[in-house]
């Protein structure tokens, strides 16, 4: 039986979802998430698009040990040698290199010839031999090139030393059919393709990421690549939770197998929703929030007669097993670790300090704390660096005829100085945000591009995720908060989002002076 690699990208495609931009810290957690998961290969990002990406990849190269780390690569030297300089330290480098080759990328966005690319890959295939001994070359746009063409560029990247082809459906326009067909010309046409791996990459623009892939397999495929949650750009990526599992439940369909760790699929779909703030949908396939959840009467008496009636998978198959543990106003800080080592988020006793005061507050205002609730609380971001500002207190004065008033406390870093500020606004939450930009000082001004509220739990005492999108100039930055009130919530998100703004903008002047 084969065993197919998985090629995530999450922590590069994935991250090209607009309004998604991940810390160094975030990136190396997501990656220590995916080799739990099992990932083969783990696309840590584009090292020449920026010196936050290059130190972002160095960063996951040197702590990822049982995956190889990837870097993605244009068909330049500058690029490449971006790339052997944060992938230098890793335990197995790979080097994606890719280069567009349908018509339409040839004429309008590289302005080559044919025989203009076939050398730009010679050249630079060449090059990265020097450094790498597992190169990845992928055909940009492979889904609408000439298929005599794709060959052709297929067998020089082979013959110039490529391990991996990949031949992604970069715009999800193929129909599975067409897909699988091309790779089967591909393996027919080109000599010592079995030498070599095929990979898959597919966007979901019409809905057909997945599928696509699991065609691509059936065609003779060894690698699928793809994000947790299928994020990325536009319509996003294939999921790979889906590809995953569908090879699982119908292994005697597809006659292959991974080295996935599938009980980590819940916690690492969670955990990329929440550091993206890019919330599942409840009807999504494998990770939904309503993926094992039965309303129908009929559905409910045959689940309970026999699972397999109505369900092809179980939730702890994925890691979504209940483990009753009742936690209250009245449980002890041991309780309380054992309960979160129990689900999968052991804490060191600094953390477990922070957790465990923010646990007690949120258990006066709550009769009982689920699982979620705790899973909420720990995922709640605490920043490793500056939290230049910190919500100490709001009040809010507002009535139906009169206009809303927010006072807010916060206490500055390093500072015992509590400031003080007030303002008014069109609504609570306007007149907390005015308040807090008075406060801060972001010398432009910001605009709040998004407002997003998610119900985490469920009941009167429901558990509330706010998210907010902030934009100044070409920055864009996420916060998020997490309480009972969703005006507490807010403050918090906005607070977190004024902290995020402000660290980067310091780190881009720091970045402005270096190069100076």
């Amino acid at each position: 039986m084969r065993t197919i690699q998985i090629f995530d990208t999450t922590l590069r495609d994935g991250e090209q979802s607009p309004g998604v931009n991940l810390s160094i810290d975030e990136k190396v957690e997501i990656a220590l998430q995916l080799e739990r998961l099992g990932v083969n290969v783990i696309e840590a990002g584009f090292s020449a698009a920026s010196p936050g990406d290059l130190n972002a990849v160095r960063e996951v190269a040197k702590v990822v040990r049982n995956a190889s780390v990837c870097s993605l690569s244009r068909a330049v030297k500058g690029d490449i040698d971006a790339a052997w300089e944060s992938l230098k330290d890793a335990e197995n480098p790979t080097l994606h290199i890719f280069i567009a080759t349908s018509p339409l990328h040839r004429q309008y966005k590289l302005g080559k010839s044919k025989d203009e690319l076939l050398e730009s890959i010679r050249g630079s295939l060449s090059y990265a031999r020097q450094f790498f001994s597992r190169i990845e070359f992928s055909a940009e746009d492979a889904g609408r090139t000439e298929r005599d063409f794709l060959a052709q560029v297929v067998d020089c990247a082979i013959r110039e030393g490529a391990k991996v082809i990949n031949l992604p459906d970069t715009v999800g326009y193929l129909d599975p059919d067409e897909y699988a067909e091309m790779f089967r010309y591909i393996r027919q046409e080109v000599p010592r393709t079995d030498e070599i791996i095929l990979s898959a990459h597919c966007h979901d623009d019409l809905g057909m990421a997945v599928a696509n892939s699991l065609a691509a397999i059936k065609a003779g495929v060894t690698q699928i690549e793809g994000t947790i949650n299928g994020i990325g750009e536009r319509a996003g990526n294939a999921a790979i939770e889906e590809v995953v599992m569908a090879i699982r439940t119908r292994e005697d369909f597809y006659q292959v197998k991974t080295t996935f760790r599938h009980e980590e699929i819940a916690r690492t779909s969670r955990l990329v929703s929440k550091l993206t703030g890019m919330y599942v949908p409840g009807n999504k396939a494998i990770v939904g929030e309503n993926a094992f959840d039965h309303e129908s009467g009929i559905h409910q008496d045959g689940v309970l007669k026999h699972r397999g009636t109505y369900e092809i998978m179980s939730p702890s198959s994925i890691g979504k097993e209940e483990v009753p543990f009742t936690m209250g106003k009245h449980s002890g800080r041991h309780a309380f670790r054992v309960r979160l080592e129990q689900l999968g988020y052991p804490q060191s006793d600094e953390r477990i300090n922070v957790l465990f005061k923010r646990f007690k507050e949120l258990a006066d205002r709550k009769k009982s704390i689920t699982d979620e609730d705790l899973i909420a609380l720990v995922e709640e971001r605490v920043h490793k660096g500056e939290e230049l500002f910190q919500l100490e207190s709001f009040h809010l004065s507002y009535g139906s005829h009169s206009v809303p008033t927010a006072t807010v406390r916060l206490r500055k870093q390093g500072e015992d100085q509590i400031i003080e500020e007030a303002a008014c606004g069109n609504g609570s939450i306007d007149a907390i945000f005015k308040t807090i930009d008075r406060m801060v000082d972001v010398d432009e001004e910001v605009e709040l591009a998004d407002f997003r509220i998610h119900g985490v739990t469920q009941g009167k005492d429901a558990l509330g995720e706010v998210s907010v999108l902030l934009k100044q100039d070409q920055l864009t930055v996420i916060g998020r908060g997490v309480s009972t009130d969703i005006l507490d919530a807010s403050a918090r998100a906005y607070v977190d989002a004024i902290n995020r703004l402000l660290r980067r903008k310091k780190k881009n002047q720091q970045q402005l002076e270096l190069e100076a």
